[in-house]
C-alpha cells in the first residue's frame, strides 16, 4: 500500500502490510531476492529481469520523490541499474539485496546533489495518479487533494528527512537497514524518520501518520 492510499485508508502508516504482502505472492519455490542475484551473476539473465521487475516500480518512486523532477528520476534510476549490473560479478549476499539496491541509489541520489547543487525543488510530482475505475467523483477528489499535500509537505523535508522516509515507506527497510544505506547510526536514522513523519503529520493533518517508527 503507498503512502498516499494510506492517507484515505484506515490502514497505519509505516505498517508492515507492504511486506507481508510481498511475503504472501512468494512461496518456497520462488528464489528470494539474493539468489535471483547470485543466479544473474552466474549468467543468468531471467534472474535479473525477476529482480528488475519486483523493484522497478518502487526504486522510480524513491526517485521519484526524493529528486521532485522527472527526468532526474528517469536518470538516477537508470543509473542505479546500470550500478547494478556493473556490480553482479562482485556481489556477495552479506545484506538484503533491497539493502544494496538502496545503497546504490542513496549513493546515486548523493553524488547527484554534489554535481547540482541548485537541483530543481519543484516539480510536476504524482507517482501515484491512476484513479481506481469505481472511485467516484467526490472520493477522487479528497484523494487528489491528499496527494496534492503529500507531495508538497515531501517537498518541504529536508534531505535527509525525506530520504530516510522514504526508505521506509518505498523500499520497506528496517530502522538499522536505512541506518546502514544512510552512513549513520540508528539512533540519528530514527530522528530523521521520526522528524519526518511529524512533519507530513503536521502538514497533511491526516490520522494515518499518526503511527511512529519505533
Amino acid at each position: 500500500m503507498s503512502l498516499v492510499n494510506s492517507l484515505v485508508s484506515p490502514a497505519p502508516l509505516l505498517s508492515s502490510a507492504r511486506a507481508v504482502a510481498y511475503a504472501q505472492r512468494m512461496d518456497h519455490h520462488t528464489p528470494d531476492d539474493s539468489a535471483l542475484m547470485l543466479r544473474y551473476r552466474d549468467g543468468d539473465a531471467n534472474a535479473f529481469e525477476t529482480l528488475y521487475r519486483r523493484h522497478n516500480d518502487a526504486l522510480y518512486r524513491y526517485f521519484l520523490r526524493l529528486s521532485r523532477h522527472p527526468a532526474t528520476a528517469e536518470d538516477l534510476f537508470q543509473e542505479a541499474w546500470g550500478k547494478i549490473i556493473k556490480a553482479k560479478d562482485n556481489y556477495q549476499p552479506t545484506a538484503k539485496f533491497t539493502t544494496f539496491l538502496y545503497r546504490v541509489a542513496h549513493n546515486c541520489f548523493i553524488d547527484h546533489i554534489r554535481k547540482n547543487r541548485r537541483h530543481a525543488n519543484t516539480a510536476d510530482v504524482d507517482p501515484d495518479s491512476r484513479a481506481g475505475n469505481d472511485d467516484g467523483p467526490d472520493l477522487e477528489a479528497e484523494r487528489q487533494l491528499a496527494r496534492q499535500r503529500l507531495e508538497l509537505a515531501l517537498c518541504d523535508l529536508p534531505d535527509e528527512q525525506r530520504d530516510a522516509f522514504l526508505l521506509r515507506e518505498e523500499a520497506g527497510l528496517t530502522l538499522d537497514e536505512i541506518a546502514l544505506v544512510t552512513g549513520v547510526n540508528r539512533e540519528t536514522a530514527k530522528s530523521r524518520l521520526r522528524y519526518a513523519v511529524r512533519k507530513l503529520k503536521a502538514a497533511i493533518g491526516d490520522a494515518a501518520l499518526a503511527g511512529e517508527s519505533t
